[in-house]
């Protein structure tokens, strides 16, 4: 190791003893011919005395070995503010330049935090808000293992399919003007792992949507995926209230109040006129559930009926001759205004399914072309089922009090779903259009 120590580690009890830390120069302060060095990394700052005037430039790599001294004036605000290093030797590891922004500047443009990510990220907000990021994503796994449930990857390329955003394709270089679809969230393929008896299914999962931004959307998003067999509403609603209440106790130390209210989407409209309504009274954090969505909404611009959710909700009836009040076993998860989660309970049987798809005027042929392996597996078994799934992006957001989701993901895209670091999407080259027949 070329470290024994972090720079959060020291304290009085180390007095006297020969220690090698290593980071990034935070601050530097030169008093004649000596200097004075906070030296930085992610878990603290640490002071260094070095008997001599050192001429390097501030986010300059380090390695220093000295002993440990009791500091003349303790700095009560630092946590290692009791002591100081004595430097016998110093090696520059890596040298920095004039910095393009000045880390923790609250001036610094989004345009330039994103186009220099890496330097963005050692600002504590980011350094703060992506610890607590792994806190809670650890929090959210322990939770569900203990609840039985097994974490299984699912295909990133897969098929396009219809009743949602825009796809992202990616054209097959085997299979000329073919193309695979980067999956706009694991719906089908969590269907098919309850049909193949995996009764209790999550994953923490990238989504791919290409659809225009705002500040909590992203192209490339962060959902928590839920998928359970042999279950009514309130396993779901139990299930979701007893982890949150895990997580934010675990990672932040805060109690919430559970059960969440239920509220019906048409009560929601009437008084809110929304179905994400902000009924916080400082409670710092209002969850409530938002039910009884319709199962279609009809879109004047297409001349059709949609899916409010997605066309595998299960109905609260199956007579679809009053197709405009027909209910769906749906549910959102709204917090502080936002839409945090949605789910539903979805539909086992094919017949039913069917009849779902030819409300939507999604015709036989179509049906089979876009799910015609899911409706195959239906006719081998199909359990009872339903799940949720959670936008992890903004619920960090909410936790960590910022305005947009890009300041809780390390390598965000901008507004304009641009990634200014790598100065991507980018041109390819001839021959790989070539090599792609396109």
């Amino acid at each position: 190791m070329l470290r024994t120590h972090t720079c959060s580690e020291l304290s009085k009890k180390h007095l006297n003893k020969k220690v090698i830390l290593c980071g990034w120069v935070d601050s530097i302060r030169s008093h004649g011919k000596v200097s004075f060095i906070d030296l930085r990394d992610r878990y603290g700052i640490t002071q260094l005395f070095y008997p001599k005037k050192l001429d390097i430039k501030k986010e300059t790599v380090i390695q220093v070995e000295g002993k440990v001294k009791e500091k003349p004036n303790p700095n009560k605000k630092l946590k290692t503010g009791s002591i100081e290093i004595d430097v016998e030797k110093l090696n520059v590891l890596s040298k920095s330049q004039s910095l393009p922004l000045e880390i923790e500047n609250p001036d610094n443009t989004e345009e330039t935090r994103l186009k220099y990510r890496y330097l963005d990220l050692r600002t504590k907000r980011m350094q703060h808000n992506l610890i607590l990021r792994h806190k809670i994503f650890k929090a959210i796994r322990d939770y569900l293992d203990n609840e039985n449930f097994l974490e299984i990857e699912t295909p990133v390329l897969a098929k396009s399919t219809p009743e949602g955003a825009r796809d992202y394709v990616v054209p097959s270089r085997v299979y000329k003007s073919k193309f695979f679809a980067l999956p706009q969230s694991p719906q089908l393929f969590k269907q098919l792992l309850m049909i193949s008896n995996f009764d209790k299914y999550f994953q923490i999962v990238k989504c791919y949507r290409d659809e225009d931004l705002r500040a909590d959307r992203q192209p490339e998003f962060t959902q928590l995926d839920i998928e359970m067999s042999f279950i009514e509403e309130k396993d779901v609603y139990d299930l979701c209230e007893g982890l949150l209440k895990y997580v934010f106790k675990k990672a932040l130390n805060k109690d919430i109040k559970i059960p969440f209210q239920r509220l019906p989407y048409e009560q929601a409209i009437k008084e809110y006129k929304t179905d994400k309504p902000d009924l916080r009274k400082n409670e710092e954090f209002k969850f409530v559930w938002i039910v009884d969505f319709p199962m279609f909404e009809y879109s004047k611009e297409e001349k059709r009926y949609k899916s409010m959710h997605h066309p595998f909700t299960l109905p609260k009836e199956d007579d679809f001759r009053n197709i405009d009040k027909l209910k769906a076993r749906a549910y959102d998860l709204v917090l502080n205004g936002s839409e945090i989660a949605g789910g539903s309970l979805r539909i086992f049987d094919k017949e039913l399914q069917m009849k779902v798809f030819k409300a939507l005027k999604i015709d036989e042929k179509e049906a089979k072309d876009k799910f015609g392996f899911l409706l195959e597996a239906m006719d081998y078994g199909c359990p009872p089922l339903g799940g949720i799934a959670f936008g992890l992006d903004r619920l960090m957001a909410i936790i960590c009090n910022e305005v947009s989701i890009r300041d809780v993901i390390a390598f965000p895209k901008n507004k304009d779903a641009k990634d200014l670091m790598l100065d991507s999407p980018s041109n390819i080259s001839k021959e790989q259009l070539k090599e792609l027949g396109l």
